[in-house]
């Protein structure tokens, strides 16, 4: 009996030869929805397609029929030397006159290891069994952009993001309509196959050993979620920063086989204010006074991100000097009665010379109140 070439099952799905069964699933889920003959009418090589790549999958998904067509996949030299007798579970093995090869020319009608699977494996269609691996939805991160104000007081944001949802014509089983009868087993959930001296009890590809079948849902190509374009409303709570991660719990992308969605995380970036320079919780500014304020002390209104507030410079203070406003940071994020502080650092501003006037006043101060600044400068430099 001749055989004809076969693709490789890996090649197939798109798959290494190492890949994990979640792996394995995925490519055949996107290759069938793309060669569904139900969604390619007409189309022969469609059709063809979708038939090779169920054919691939029902071997590859089996741990049993992928670990034997990794050892002898579909041209195997022949039976010599190979171990007769019973293997574990199903699958009984008596290698006797048994054709592993795949070339023409094989004695007496024998059957070879390729031809055995092919007849397992024709048909295909829309059929399948419904999908017996549940998982749980992944989450989603999306960043948005957001100003010095939105963080510090919170803020409601409108946000459409993609994800992928439960759909509504399969509520996410990825198949429709009642379950039918699997016509390959009778409703066993298993098949034999005999040839020779070697005989297989082997799980139904057709409905992967549930005994039922059932058709593939066209909307979401049996993989039970759609993606869609989602609208929410986001509350940004007051304090956050940036890089902050906020989560919308159950708007990520949703699970399958009724198991529970992921959740949406919102990553903020904040925007500088001109004036407020956030550090955490706390804010720092810098606010300008006189030689009089500095020399004799004074009160002033400085800007807070609640308004104005009263600030007591002491006297004889220098340029550079900070001041701290207790509470009047910015919320804390965990605990919203928490409040960082505000740091002023004031800088005195020299009066220009420009009145005659005040150069004779200057001159005046410096002979009523002598001061060198710079007196222990190069003392200190030699230390």
């Amino acid at each position: 009996m001749a055989t004809t070439t076969k693709q490789d099952y890996y090649e197939l799905l798109g798959v290494s030869r190492k890949a994990a069964q979640k792996e394995i699933r995925q490519a055949y889920r996107k290759l069938a929805r793309k060669y569904q003959p139900d969604l390619n009418p007409g189309d022969k090589s469609s059709e063809e397609k979708f038939k090779q790549v169920q054919e691939a999958y029902d071997v590859l998904s089996d741990a049993k029929k992928r670990q034997m067509y990794d050892q002898f996949g579909f041209e195997t030299p022949g039976s010599g030397g190979m171990p007769s007798g019973p293997e574990d579970g199903d699958v009984h093995f008596d290698f006797g006159g048994f054709d592993f090869g795949g070339g023409a020319g094989q004695a007496g009608g024998a059957t070879s290891f390729r031809d055995l699977f092919s007849q397992f494996f024709r048909g295909g269609g829309a059929a399948v069994e419904a999908p017996s691996h549940a998982e749980a939805g992944s989450s989603l991160e999306y960043q948005i952009e957001i100003s010095f104000w939105e963080a510090v007081r919170g803020t409601v944001k409108k946000l459409t993001i993609s994800r992928l949802d439960t759909c509504t014509d399969c509520h996410g089983t990825g198949t429709v309509g009642q379950p039918q009868t699997c016509a390959a087993c009778g409703g066993t959930g298993q098949v034999t196959q005999t040839s020779g001296k070697m005989r297989f009890n082997l799980t139904c590809p057709q409905c992967g050993g549930t005994g039922r079948t059932q058709n593939i849902c066209r909307l979401c190509g049996g993989g039970g979620r759609v993606r869609r374009a989602d609208t929410i409303e986001v509350r940004i709570p007051a304090g956050v920063q940036t890089g902050s991660r906020v989560r919308v719990a159950g708007r990520g992308n949703a699970g399958t086989g009724g198991e529970s969605p992921g959740d949406l995380y919102i990553i903020t970036d904040v925007q500088p204010h001109p004036f407020f320079d956030r550090r955490g919780d706390d804010i720092y500014t810098t606010v300008p006074i006189t030689v009089t304020e500095a020399a004799l002390g004074s009160k002033i209104e400085v800007p807070t991100i609640d308004g104005r507030s009263l600030l007591r410079v002491p006297p004889g203070t220098n340029s550079g000097q900070k001041l701290r406003l207790r509470e009047k940071g910015v919320p804390s994020v965990r605990n919203p009665k928490l409040r960082g502080d505000q740091y002023v650092e004031l800088q005195v501003m020299v009066p220009k010379p420009v009145d005659e006037r005040v150069r004779e006043l200057l001159k005046e101060l410096e002979k009523i109140a002598p001061e060198d600044p710079r007196k222990d400068i190069f003392e200190r430099a030699k230390s």
